[in-house]
């Protein structure tokens, strides 16, 4: 015992005092941090004291990809007479600094909501767009499909986004169809993308027949795709973008339509996700054409082509096609010339493949009962790396190889300068002769003959355009009318501002004012979540957190809306992850956006005051937006 005495004396000398005092100061330092950290980020750590509205909010909000009824299966059940409060699938709630960044980052970089890629995770379900006529058994092995190679191109994707591009892949098809995946990495330089990328994916979606390639240096999409191409050993190549998600048996019906037409490429219905929210909606069924300025666009299919449900099932002839996403024999894509090498980057190459398939004996063919989800950005988040225009590069080495003379409307059309250089095209003309193809007026009187002419007097009566009618007396389906009620005060959410030819003035603010059933107080929301005030003007988040009226878009996002419908409700705008806040409870207080967690301060919180409709009320309403003018 004396020993052991005399051995703690030693030891626990003045010097190991000191250490032990300042080991101590350093975690009672970082526990004081760490407290402040938790209460800027939302959580209260006093137990006693009521909780704020919007704090409590959190509890309501789904902040993963769970379906409401298996949330509401766990939950208490509301007794007799007692709603249950309304569950919200959010995935783009900003709740702290952190959050924020990673959403203006992924706007920056990737022009869509990187948050909301996020918080959905690797994999998803989504509807089943494909019409009620769409085979839906599942896909017999004894059926000798042919196999496909999966080739998707990508620079400087988001990584989410790509991971789960490719395990959607792996999750709806048939492992017997998919013969490989081929990665194509354009010479990415984001930091993400840079390092170990190849054994996060290996190690993350565990797929063995998972091939990455990288580019030495930046090729571009066009050339990165025969990069792929090349590598491939698939009967049938697929070409995908890197910011998709395929839907229930995709891949089948394509491959049938190859096995039967293998000069046809075969084009799924792209349904649409939405950049802000990521919701999946389906795509009508269009087909692709062009304008004289070689830019793509969508278009009705003709007239009389769906006549009878089985018609639904398709394909339909298609003049063009997107580019983005389509199949194609292997050994055909490699007979028609591939795509051309000379072209750079990006633009153009869809159009050009497409009279090529055409011209050249082949066909595309869009197909109905195959659906991919893709997102569509309202920008190209990346340019060309000398900052070169390569849509006017490539449109006119497509222009002078494939269209004759009608080349001379494309170059009218554009203002081309006639010394602009467009490269060596001897090598694509030879390949035209090689194929025999038809020429571009053949092209036009047998695959687009809706297409007008400059010059010519249309041989078809073109049908009457549609009757323009103003946005804003175009007829919406109203679900709901309120008035936003700041919670514990008797100040409503309202419009000052002087009114223009009978509108409220584009571009408002929104400030508290008293209560009163006044239109600049009224708030009706439509059936796609907009909020309109007096059915004139959508309530916009415009700006970083700033709150405005402006005209309705109908695409939604940055006018799309979420609440629980009750009070003590936060006002969630879809596109920011951000709720409403008045800057006080104060008449005249601005209201703008913030987090929707944010602790400090008050007026994040609002009372949802239902409208009592009367006969009265509802006829006037009606005839509003007509009268207003």
């Amino acid at each position: 015992m004396m020993q052991i005495k005399r051995l703690l004396c030693k030891s626990c000398g003045l010097g190991t005092l000191l250490v032990a005092v300042v080991w101590l100061l350093a975690l009672l330092f970082y526990s004081h941090i760490l407290g402040r950290s938790i209460q800027s980020a939302g959580w209260r750590i006093d137990r006693n004291a009521t909780p704020r509205a919007e704090l409590s909010y959190s509890a309501r909000v789904t902040t993963r990809c769970t379906p409401i009824a298996a949330q509401n299966s766990s939950a208490p059940k509301a007794g007799p007479g007692e709603s249950e409060p309304e569950q919200l699938e959010l995935l783009g709630v900003v709740r702290n600094k952190q959050d924020k960044y990673i959403r203006d980052i992924g706007y920056k970089h990737h022009a869509f909501n990187a948050l909301v890629s996020n918080n959905i995770g690797l994999y998803r379900e989504i509807p089943d767009t494909r019409h009620k006529v769409c085979q839906r058994e599942e896909t017999s092995e004894t059926e000798q499909l042919p196999q496909a190679s999966v080739v998707m191109c990508f620079y400087n994707e988001h990584k989410m986004t790509l991971m789960r591009s490719i395990k959607t892949v792996l999750e709806r098809t048939p492992s017997h169809l998919l013969r490989e995946i081929i990665l194509v990495d354009d010479h990415s330089d984001l930091p993400e993308l840079e390092f170990h990328l190849h054994g996060d994916l290996r190690a993350r979606l565990k797929y063995d027949n998972l091939r990455y390639i990288k580019n030495e240096q930046r090729e571009g999409l066009i050339r990165s795709r025969v990069i792929g191409a090349r590598e491939a050993v698939g009967d049938v190549l697929v070409f995908l973008d890197s910011h998709i998600e395929v839907n229930q048996q995709w891949l089948e019906p394509l491959l049938r339509l190859i096995q039967a037409e293998n000069a046809t490429l075969a084009v799924p219905v792209i349904d649409l996700i939405n950049a802000d929210t990521f919701e999946y909606t389906p795509s009508p069924l269009v087909r692709g054409g062009f304008n004289w300025g070689l830019h793509f666009r969508w278009e009705n299919l003709p007239e009389g082509t769906l006549k009878v449900p089985e018609d639904f099932r398709g394909p339909f002839r298609s003049p063009t096609m997107a580019g983005g996403l389509f199949a194609v024999n292997r050994k055909y894509f490699q007979h028609l010339g591939e795509y051309d090498m000379a072209m750079d980057i990006w633009g153009g190459e869809n159009i050009e493949i497409s009279f090529r398939a055409w011209q050249c004996g082949g066909a595309i063919k869009i197909v109905p009962c195959s659906r991919v989800g893709h997102i569509f950005r309202k920008r190209r988040p990346y340019t060309s790396p000398d900052g070169a225009n390569t849509m006017l590069k490539n449109s006119l080495r497509l222009s002078h190889v494939w269209m004759d003379q009608y080349k001379e409307y494309y170059i009218k059309h554009e203002k081309v300068p006639k010394d602009f250089d467009y490269g060596d095209i001897s090598d694509r003309v030879n390949l035209r002769k090689r194929l025999q193809c038809h020429d571009f007026a053949w092209y036009l009187k047998n695959v687009y003959p809706e297409l007008h002419v400059p010059g010519e007097e249309s041989a078809k009566k073109s049908a009457p355009a549609p009757v323009f009618q103003p946005w804003h007396s175009r007829k919406r389906n109203y679900v709901d009318s309120y008035q936003m009620r700041l919670a514990e005060t008797e100040l409503c959410a309202a419009v000052v501002a002087p009114k223009v030819k009978g509108f409220w003035k584009k571009g408002s603010s929104l400030q508290l004012q008293p209560c009163r059933r006044t239109p600049n107080q009224l708030w009706y929301e439509t059936e796609k979540a907009e909020i309109v005030l007096d059915k004139l003007l959508c309530l916009e988040a415009s700006g970083d957190a700033q709150v405005t009226v402006n005209k309705c878009h109908e695409m939604l996002g940055d006018q799309q809306w979420r609440h629980t419908r009750n009070s003590n409700s936060p006002v969630y705008n879809m596109a920011k992850g951000t709720c409403l806040r008045a800057a006080a409870p104060a008449v005249g207080a601005l209201i703008s956006l913030d987090l929707c967690s944010k602790s400090s301060g008050s007026g994040g919180a609002w009372d949802i005051v239902q409208l009592k409709k009367t006969g009265e009320e509802k006829a006037d309403k009606s005839n509003k937006a007509d009268k207003a003018l």
